[in-house]
């Protein structure tokens, strides 16, 4: 049978899986691969190779896939690379344009409160499954547990920016800018109670060491300041937003 090229769709989808399930599990017996080579025509053995590939355009990878990854691969890796959101918004509306759903199914978000139609509808909806595919990308690099704690109930955890959503828009969504934790250390963290050093340790106030003799303080914050975090999968915290939240953040 002639093998049939990758077209730029496809390669997006490809990618928008990568980013969403954990790197060991880009397997081809896994349900999420079956379904994405189900809705493009192509076997999972297929799509797993591809998952394979991308993954050699990740530089902070520290296990590697396969290296014969295509022109168009890496054409399109650098292009959503350098425009976060645009992939996320786009490789999600055109999931469901292969599915034939409405992108608020597709990328599991809530729209019960928005009623107005027309842009500020579309604006909505538009933050909320930028904000849920960066939850995802998080999540599945962290495999569903919270860096500092090793909590791995999902309700308990929370997709963390390192450098504040407000404070930089173009890495908004740029998994390197994330961290899993869980709520109340991701509470601390966002109100600079405890940061992350560049060598991937655990920071901690001083104003919460002055109150280290409330014992539940010395239990949820003493035994892990100094503590290595668990590194992700994939997609390596950027030291540069590391430094900025504990230049601007953190309180000393």
């Amino acid at each position: 049978m002639k093998h049939r090229p990758w077209t730029k769709e496809e390669t997006i989808l490809a990618i928008n899986l990568y980013c969403k399930i954990p790197f060991g599990k880009t397997h081809h017996s896994n349900p999420e691969i079956i379904a994405l080579a189900n809705i493009i025509n192509r076997t999972p053995n297929s799509v797993a190779l591809k998952l394979a590939n991308i993954a050699c355009l990740d530089p902070d990878l520290p296990r590697k896939g396969l290296s014969n990854y295509t022109k168009l691969d890496k054409n399109i890796w650098d292009e959503y690379s350098a425009d976060w959101e645009r992939l996320a918004f786009e490789s999600e509306v055109l999931l469901a344009k292969y599915k034939k759903q409405h992108i608020e199914k597709v990328a599991g978000i809530i729209t019960d409160d928005i009623f107005e139609e027309g842009k500020e509808r579309e604006t909505v909806i538009r933050a909320r499954v930028n904000q849920e595919f960066f939850r995802k990308m998080i999540f599945s690099s962290y495999e569903n547990t919270c860096c500092i704690t090793g909590i791995n109930i999902s309700q308990l955890l929370i997709a963390s920016h390192i450098k504040p959503w407000s404070h930089d828009a173009k890495n908004r969504l740029n998994p390197k800018n994330g961290l899993c934790l869980n709520a109340l250390h991701d509470k601390a963290f966002d109100t600079g109670l405890i940061s992350i050093s560049n060598n991937w340790k655990v920071i901690v106030s001083g104003k919460i060491k002055s109150h280290y003799n409330l014992k539940i303080l010395s239990d949820y914050f003493a035994k892990y300041d100094g503590k290595l975090i668990n590194l992700p999968k994939r997609f390596l915290p950027d030291k540069i937003f590391l430094e900025y939240h504990r230049d601007i953040i953190f309180k000393r």
